[in-house]
């Protein structure tokens, strides 16, 4: 394998989240799933907006998030995702820069406005996600840069690209070419909704073109069809290289060619806001491998960062994890 310019490159939905505070009864009134993720179209995204109370913005989308975790950690990441250009999406693109992460895909000059989610956090800091898709569904194959993925170490995708037919080929492609390239390719399921629309094409992913597969027990669980975690643990061992199976509170299991280490969670104060956690273990455990660490000690890395970010409101870091894990001594 020949040195590389980057530790990894993350594609994903380019997506501004809109954080608000809500009551249970404001999820019970819309008809909502809470923990779910939905997409909505841009009637439905007006009607939540207008019925929420304060709110903020922030750039988001759950590989962008990923992305800004691993430069946080002092790693070098790029990302691919579609913008507009238009307000949002000079937003989206100047908080990724400032982070550190190199984002050079182009920006869409007509067609539907940036993404945004509707992100609506409940008293026990759980979310409710409401996505309008918008500029994202023009991200196509024609936005994966082949000279960056070769670069690479790692190509990590989020499960959410699935839904589109486009994004779904433009993350094949870019599979292949890491493949083609000897480098490592990587997924998280994203969500327990989405493995139930994709499962078949997923598990084929899995099985031919995926190296590391991130998820959480819910959606691990919904992917073999079981309620036993130790029995889908045991079929995603024969599927895929490595998987990384995080249990919330419980920690997580990363099984690495049929050998199963366990890492407890982080301990937390207090949960304010449980937004991108999965996305900022991904960040950790990847920074972590790309950088010569164990799986166990990546693992680690994994859950300091979860830990942080369910701290405060908002799924991208608020301090910088690299002096924080060294201050702690796991660098």
């Amino acid at each position: 394998m020949t040195p590389s310019d980057f530790d990894v490159v993350c594609l994903g939905n380019a997506i501004v989240d809109v954080i608000a505070r809500v009551d249970e009864s404001f999820v019970a009134r819309h008809g909502l799933v809470k923990g779910s993720m939905n997409l909505i179209d841009e009637e439905r995204a007006e009607l939540l907006y207008s019925d929420m109370g304060q709110a903020i913005e922030v750039s988001g989308g759950s590989a962008g998030n990923t992305a800004a975790g691993i430069s946080s950690y002092g790693g070098r990441a790029a990302y691919f995702g579609k913008v507009k250009a238009d307000q949002l999406g000079a937003i989206f693109r100047h908080d990724m820069r400032a982070q550190g992460v190199s984002f050079e895909t182009a920006a869409a000059t007509d067609g539907p406005a940036t993404a945004r989610s509707f992100i609506l956090v409940t008293p026990d800091g759980e979310r409710t996600m409401n996505t309008y898709l918008g500029a994202c569904v023009n991200f196509t194959t024609a936005d994966v840069d082949a000279k960056v993925i070769e670069a690479a170490q790692v190509t990590y995708m989020e499960g959410y690209l699935w839904d589109r037919p486009e994004a779904k080929e433009a993350f094949k492609l870019a599979a292949k070419i890491a493949r083609a390239a000897g480098r490592k390719t990587s997924i998280t399921l994203s969500d327990s909704f989405c493995v139930e629309r994709h499962r078949e094409s997923f598990l084929d992913l899995i099985r031919n073109d995926i190296d590391i597969v991130f998820a959480n027990e819910s959606e691990i669980k919904s992917l073999y069809l079981t309620q036993n975690f130790d029995g889908a643990m045991q079929a995603i061992a024969k599927d895929c290289p490595v998987a990384v199976l995080t249990r919330s509170a419980a920690g997580c299991v990363v099984v690495d060619n049929h050998k199963i280490h366990a890492t407890p969670a982080y301990p937390v104060n207090k949960v304010v806001d449980v937004t991108g956690a999965g996305d900022l273990f991904a960040a950790g455990f990847l920074f972590g491998y790309t950088n010569g660490k164990s799986v166990a000690q990546s693992a680690q890395l994994g859950a300091l960062a979860a830990a942080e970010v369910i701290s405060h409101v908002g799924a991208r870091p608020e301090i910088n994890l690299q002096a924080h894990s060294k201050a702690l001594g796991l660098l």
